[in-house]
């Protein structure tokens, strides 16, 4: 399948094919300098690329899915660590969706005066040092350029 037949039935733009090609995540049949041409399953890597994006992993976490020869080879050990983390950050959010609720609604004069919206502010401080520090640990990786186009049309976090 040529690389424009894969831009059609994938929606992923090709320049962000080539960009998943140089980063190892999948291959094309040709040499550069030619029309790139795939195997159909590059339609599955790509959608497991996705879905690892959707899921909030890497790039390079997505590549150590694959084979050296192109199969999947999932982690289960990082795919439960990942789900932790989701947990955990689901669990942070529907606390602030508590704590917005409640500040639309809140009876103090003033939200200063309100210990629910200085709980939610305290959370909100500790999430962002906790990105914070996340970003620091990361600035080394590069997950991808912004704008790259995935299946769905997800953009970057």
């Amino acid at each position: 399948m040529d690389i424009s037949e894969v831009v059609k039935r994938s929606g992923v733009s090709a320049s962000a094919l080539r960009y998943y090609e140089r980063r190892g995540l999948i291959r094309s049949l040709t040499d550069t300098g030619t029309r790139r041409r795939f195997a159909p399953t590059v339609l599955d890597h790509l959608a497991l690329i996705a879905l690892g994006q959707a899921a909030g992993f890497s790039l390079d976490e997505i590549r150590l899915m694959f084979t050296p020869d192109g199969s999947v080879a999932l982690d289960r050990n990082m795919i439960a660590a990942k789900a932790d983390e989701l947990e955990r950050l689901v669990k942070r959010l529907e606390s602030m969706i508590e704590g917005l609720r409640h500040a639309a609604v809140c009876p103090a004069p003033r939200h200063s005066e309100c210990p629910s919206f200085q709980k939610l502010l305290r959370a909100a401080t500790s999430g962002a040092l906790e990105r914070r520090e996340r970003s620091g640990k990361d600035e080394a990786q590069v997950s991808r350029p912004s704008g790259v186009a995935t299946i769905g049309r997800r953009k970057a976090r």
